[in-house]
């Protein structure tokens, strides 16, 4: 009987010990499963965090290309009616040859009028001149030439033509002959 009991006895801790070792496992499989949720809440509100900076990043890049948009709206009709500008300041100078007056009044009437709505929608000369130093981010050079004097190496000797800029934006280059 001690042999029985004691066989019976070892089947008993085998199964104890298979039971603790069981109710363990389900213990870790538990803590498992709630550092697992634990990690996904965590990558889900990582998630959550990018995903709404970027919609703000997006609202504002918006935003600002909208206002960039109606700042520069009109960009292409003033750029269209530079030439016309242009037109206008030669004929000025045609006109006050002439010796008319009643046609120079006239005309200069109407180049300043044009001159004033164009500005009032934003529109700046590039104040380029001659004997200021090159800056090939404000003028564009068409060509060079000896320079007439050693001080005007490297800077602008002649404007051809004027430059326009619209709010912060050149959306014409000046046109200038600089020495060499």
């Amino acid at each position: 009987m001690t042999t029985e009991n004691t066989e019976i006895d070892q089947k008993i801790e085998d199964v104890t010990l298979d039971n603790n070792a069981t109710e363990e496992q389900v213990l870790a499989e538990e803590l498992t499963v709630e550092e697992q949720l634990t990690r996904d809440l965590a990558n889900e509100k990582d998630k959550f965090l990018r995903l709404f900076a970027e919609f703000e990043n997006y609202k504002r890049r918006t935003t600002k290309e909208r206002i960039e948009l109606f700042k520069t709206a009109n960009a292409d009709v003033v750029g269209a009616l530079l030439p016309v500008l242009d037109d206008f300041d030669r004929a000025i100078i045609e006109i006050a040859k002439a010796e008319n007056e009643a046609v120079s009044k006239g005309v200069e009437l109407i180049h300043e009028k044009l001159k004033n709505t164009l500005n009032s929608k934003g529109l700046e000369v590039v104040d380029v001149k001659a004997g200021d130093e090159f800056n090939a981010d404000f003028a564009e050079a068409i060509t060079q030439i000896p320079a007439p004097s050693d001080d005007l190496k490297g800077k602008i000797v002649d404007v051809l033509e004027k430059g326009y800029k619209l709010g912060d934006r050149i959306i014409r280059f000046p046109k200038v002959v600089i020495g060499q």
